[in-house]
C-alpha cells in the first residue's frame, strides 16, 4: 500500500547533494545559536548560571533522542522484527551520533559548580554520597557511558551499512546475537546517567525509578522522531515508496503506547512518594508545585499525555502521515518541556518563565544533532538495502 505522500514520484533512497547541504547548514545554524547563547550569557546578570542549566536541559534532550534511537535499533534485532526494517536506518543514524554528543557534553564540566551543589568546595549535604558524587568520578562515569553508547551506536550503523553493499545475512545474525547483552548494557548505563545528570541536581532527593522515567521520555522521543523524520524525508522526495501508511500505523501505535507508559511511570513516581510523605522525598515535588511550576506540571499532564492519547486513540489518525507527524512534533516539544520541568526549578524555583538562552541553546544543540545525523546519512542509503527482511518490510500490511 502506498503512502499518501507517495504519488508517482520515483523512489530516492540517498540524500546525495542535499545531505551535504543539510549537514553544513545545520552545523552553521547550531554554531550561530550557541554563539548567541554565549553572548547572552556574558551580557546578562547571572547569565552563565542560566546558560549552564539551559545547556543541561538541551543536552539531556538530544542525548535522550539518540539513546531512544539506539534502543529502537536494539529492540528491532532483539525481536527479529520485520516491519520496521525500512525505518531502522533513521534510528541507526541518530544512534550513530552518540560519539559526537560526547563532545557536546564537555561544556557541562565547566559548569559543574553552577549546576550541582555537591560539586562546590566545602559542600557537606551529600547525605553520605560523597564517594559517588564527586567531579572526578562523575567525569569517569560519563566516559564509560559514552564509550558504551558510542561503540554500540557505531557498531550497528557500520554493520548495517556494510550489509547494504554485501547483502551478507550473517551480519544480521551477528547484530541479533549482540542485541541482548547490548540492551542490558544500555539499560544500566542509561539509568545511572539519568541519576548523575538530572537526579543529582538535588543530592538529597532520590527515586529508584528515575532512570525508568528518563528512559520512558527517550522512548517517547524516538517514537515521535521516527514518523516525523520519515514524513519530512518523504516531503523532500525520499523513500516515498519504502515507508507506507502501514509503517506509519505501527509507529503511531508505538508512540501511543509509550505516551501511556510515560504517564504510568510519572504517576507511579509521584504517587509512591506522595503516599510515603517523607520530607526528603516530597520536597522535590513541592518545589515543582509552587510559584507557577505547578502549571507546567499540569501542562505536562495534558500536553504530554492526554492530548496525544486522545489524538492517537483510534485507528484512522495513525494512518494519516501528515497528522501523525504533527502529533509527533507536538510530543517532541512536550518532551523538552518535561526535561525543563525536571531541571529548571533548581535554577529558578521562584518562576518558570522562559529565558531567551533556553531557546537559543536548544536550537543550537538540536541543529548540531541534525547536522551530525545528516553527515552520517549523506553517504548511506536511507533504508537498509541489504537486509534480508527488506522485502517483507516493504510488503508489510497491518492485519
Amino acid at each position: 500500500m502506498m503512502s499518501e505522500v507517495s504519488g508517482a514520484v520515483p523512489e530516492q533512497r540517498r540524500l546525495g547533494a542535499m545531505g551535504e547541504r543539510l549537514w553544513r547548514v545545520a552545523a552553521l545554524a547550531g554554531v550561530i545559536a550557541i554563539g548567541v547563547s554565549l553572548g547572552v550569557a556574558a551580557a546578562t546578570p547571572d547569565g552563565w548560571r542560566r546558560f549552564f542549566f539551559a545547556y543541561l536541559v538541551a543536552f539531556a534532550y538530544v542525548v535522550s533522542l539518540a539513546l531512544g534511537s539506539l534502543y529502537f535499533v536494539l529492540l528491532h534485532h532483539l525481536t527479529n522484527s520485520g516491519w520496521s526494517v525500512v525505518v531502522r536506518r533513521i534510528a541507526e543514524v541518530f544512534a550513530g551520533t552518540l560519539p559526537f554528543l560526547a563532545v557536546l557534553g564537555v561544556p557541562l564540566l565547566f559548569g559543574m559548580g553552577e549546576l550541582y551543589p555537591w560539586a562546590r568546595a566545602g559542600y557537606a549535604g551529600a547525605h553520605g554520597k560523597a564517594a559517588y558524587l564527586n567531579v572526578p568520578f562523575f567525569a569517569a562515569r560519563w566516559v564509560v557511558y559514552f564509550a558504551v553508547w558510542g561503540a554500540l551506536g557505531r557498531f550497528y550503523l557500520r554493520r548495517s551499512s556494510a550489509q547494504d553493499a554485501s547483502g551478507d545475512a550473517s551480519l544480521t545474525v551477528a547484530m541479533r546475537r549482540r542485541s541482548a547483552p547490548a540492551m542490558i548494557a544500555l539499560a544500566v548505563t542509561l539509568s545511572f546517567a539519568a541519576f548523575d545528570l538530572l537526579m543529582s541536581l538535588d543530592p538529597g532527593w532520590y527515586s529508584t525509578i528515575f532512570g525508568v522515567y528518563y528512559f520512558a521520555g527517550a522512548a517517547v522521543g524516538v517514537y515521535a522522531l521516527l514518523p516525523l523524520t520519515a514524513f519530512l524525508l518523504q516531503r523532500a522526495g525520499f523513500i516515498r515508496r519504502s515507508v507506507t501508511v502501514e509503517h506509519y500505523h505501527d509507529m503511531g501505535k508505538l508512540l501511543f503506547g509509550f505516551v501511556v507508559f510515560w504517564a504510568y511511570i510519572a504517576f507511579s513516581q509521584y504517587m509512591l512518594q506522595w503516599y510515603a510523605n517523607l520530607p526528603e522525598e516530597t520536597h522535590w515535588f513541592v518545589v515543582r508545585q509552587q510559584h507557577g511550576w505547578g502549571w507546567v506540571g499540569l501542562a505536562l499532564v495534558f500536553g504530554h499525555f492526554l492530548i496525544p492519547f486522545a489524538a492517537l486513540l483510534t485507528r484512522a489518525p495513525k494512518r494519516r502521515p501528515r497528522f501523525l507527524a504533527a502529533v509527533a512534533a507536538w510530543v517532541l516539544v512536550m518532551h523538552w518541556v518535561d526535561l525543563y520541568w525536571l531541571v529548571m526549578p533548581a535554577a529558578s524555583p521562584a518562576t518558570p518563565a522562559l529565558h531567551v538562552v533556553d531557546l537559543t541553546v536548544l536550537a543550537g544543540l538540536v541543529s548540531l544533532l541534525v547536522a551530525a545525523a545528516a553527515f552520517l546519512a549523506r553517504g548511506r542509503a536511507l533504508v537498509p538495502e541489504g537486509d534480508p527482511r527488506l522485502e517483507e518490510s516493504l510488503a508489510f500490511e497491518n492485519a
